[in-house]
């Protein structure tokens, strides 16, 4: 850190931090209840690798098509993640919200930096008052680059002029606080809203 070593910059990933997103709140209605076979869906379907390409800027009628070649008898199945995507995200993480409002309270830099396809999010960013906090917000379906490949990370800092040795970055996966220390940024991994705001604490910033 230069200087005296103060953090005035938090950046947040949005999804597991501060907004709940898990397409079991979708499949597991979808599925009835039938856990084993919303399991073998998402793992052989609709995969983490086959949304990651959304996350990548891959559109939805490319991956439906994609999908649907693979897996004709699951059309239904493939094209309600886009038709009721809604249901994937039931609200916000209110405790990390309440951390953020205090952050926001303090005078402390906000920024996002997430990966979610383009076209789901501008969707959701709606619907979620507090994402107006942020004074620039990194969305890796619009760059085409997903976390924790370092360069967004790179078009974050650069875009708005974030001194990585002053900055925080707050996410739920190690890769990915990994990455962000890699750029030069501090790193908080994310394990519940209380956990976040001791760390917070005992930086300084809150």
């Amino acid at each position: 850190m230069a200087g005296d070593g103060r953090v005035e910059v938090a950046v947040f990933d949005l999804g597991g931090v501060l907004i709940d997103w898990d397409p079991r709140h979708l499949y597991r209605r979808l599925f009835a209840g039938d856990e084993a076979a919303m399991e073998d869906f998402l793992a052989t379907v609709c995969t983490p690798e086959w949304n990651r390409c959304q996350d990548a800027g891959r559109s939805f009628a490319e991956a439906e098509a994609e999908a649907i070649a693979r897996h004709p008898t699951k059309r239904a199945l493939i094209e309600a993640w886009w038709r009721h995507f809604d249901e994937m995200v039931p609200g916000a993480i209110e405790g990390t919200v309440a951390v953020l409002a205090r952050l926001r309270e303090r005078g402390v830099a906000l920024y996002a930096l997430s990966n979610w396809s383009a076209e789901t999010f501008a969707r959701s960013r709606a619907r979620f008052a507090f994402l107006e906090w942020f004074a620039g917000i990194v969305i890796s379906g619009q760059e085409g680059i997903v976390k924790p490949d370092e360069r967004l990370f790179t078009v974050l800092l650069e875009r708005y002029g974030i001194d990585p040795r002053r900055a925080v970055f707050i996410d739920d996966v190690a890769a990915n606080t990994a990455a962000a220390e890699a750029v030069g940024m501090r790193a908080i991994r994310f394990v519940s809203p209380e956990q976040l705001a001791g760390a917070l604490e005992a930086m300084g910033l809150l």
